[in-house]
């Protein structure tokens, strides 16, 4: 293939779409840019497909925004380890994906330390004690925590037919994927063992990779691999976050990525098909599609869920200095930061979700950052919604 019809074919805007290109190229031609591309450019990952051939990927063609990198480099100012809000996100997204009903307000029912009170809560829960799990730093990726974290989150809440058997780790049968145009079947359960000990060996290597790109690989091939019966998409998401975490990435836990990953789910699940169906075309695995997905539709469209960017902190600095800021709305502040970031409150949610203050402080503090031009108010009706400026 000559250079001109080579970078012709790199820059197409239907780069991932091998079908395609196949038809507006030829399918020789695809077959002999693909195997260019493996040879000279793509990246053999330690991973393996269904036949056993090495996974490999194209970093380069899926570039991460140095305004990304930022803002998951930055430490958040809350001292929890998992910012409410984005908790409260996080737990919808991650179930909406996967058409299991939950309400925000049930949500904060079980992040203000309620019981659940039935069987959408029960899941509830256990998204809130996987985050907390993955949120410590005391665990690390291991197949054991793995599995532990898998229980906790999903695997107790599941009925008898779709949990592991008794010391267990992955399931001990057949499986079908179920999430784009056509299903699929698992990996076979016999070798389960051997390629999930190869995903942990590989979350735990030092290597080259671009720690956001690793996240990414290792989120496509345990829901590739799909070592449970039920769960693997929400766990794949946790293991992404759970490795962001673990490697210099502090505001990943403050960040809702399923929340980015809802907004775009026909393209999360055709990123997993466009994987499958070039294999079919070239004979290997490239995991690029993905990548390309990831960056494009979640890292590169992070924001700030903390706090507005623009929010005057030094106000609130030079109070605190001043002792004009009480230790109780220190404590409300922080909380506010961190339980609602951009979206609107009341003065009743707040006393309702913070617990440890009577209504006239809880009044009495938004009336003060108010006027500080910490929070800004607006009127609907006889009710009076706030929110950080």
């Amino acid at each position: 293939m000559d250079g001109t019809k080579f970078a012709k074919m790199l820059s197409d805007k239907h780069l991932f779409e091998l079908d395609r290109m196949a038809y507006k190229y030829s399918a020789a031609d695809v077959r002999e840019f693909s195997e260019i591309l493996r040879q000279n450019f793509a990246q053999p990952l330690p991973l393996v497909d269904f036949a056993g051939q090495a996974l490999v990927c194209l970093p380069n063609l899926a570039q991460i925004s140095t305004k990304s990198m930022k803002q998951l480099l930055s430490v958040p100012a809350e001292s929890q380890p998992f910012g409410v809000q984005a908790m409260t996100e996080e737990i919808h997204a991650t179930l909406q994906i996967e058409n299991i009903h939950s309400t925000r307000n049930s949500i904060r029912h079980i992040l203000n330390g309620n019981a659940p009170r039935n069987e959408e809560e029960n899941r509830i829960y256990g998204m809130k004690r996987g985050l907390d799990f993955i949120a410590d730093q005391q665990n690390e990726i291991t197949e054991k925590n793995l599995h532990q974290l898998y229980q906790i989150s999903t695997g107790e809440y599941l009925p008898a037919e779709d949990k592991l058997l008794p010391d267990h780790f992955y399931r001990h049968d057949a499986v079908y994927i179920v999430g784009g145009e056509e299903s699929r079947k698992g990996l076979s359960d016999e070798l389960l063992p051997q390629v999930m000990k190869q995903l942990i060996d590989f979350a735990n290597a030092e290597d080259d990779l671009n720690e956001l790109h690793k996240a990414a690989i290792l989120h496509f091939a345990f829901a590739y691999y799909h070592p449970y019966f039920d769960g693997n998409g929400r766990t794949a998401r946790l293991l992404h976050l759970w490795y962001l975490a673990r490697h210099g990435y502090p505001a990943a836990l403050f960040t809702p990525f399923s929340r980015y990953i809802d907004e775009s789910k026909a393209a999360y699940y055709k990123a997993y098909e466009r994987v499958e169906k070039n294999a079919m075309l070239t004979g290997y695995t490239d995991v690029t599609p993905f990548l390309s997905y990831f960056c494009k539709e979640v890292y590169n469209r992070l924001q700030a869920d903390t706090a507005p960017a623009h929010t005057d902190f030094k106000v609130y600095q030079q109070a605190l200095v001043e002792g004009r800021i009480t230790e109780k709305e220190r404590l409300l502040w922080e909380y506010v930061l961190s339980a609602y970031g951009t979206s609107e409150f009341t003065t009743k949610q707040l006393e309702k979700d913070f617990r440890n203050a009577a209504y006239a402080t809880i009044r009495t503090f938004v009336m003060k950052f108010h006027d500080m031009d910490l929070l800004a108010a607006r009127n609907a009706g006889n009710r009076v919604f706030y929110k950080v400026k």
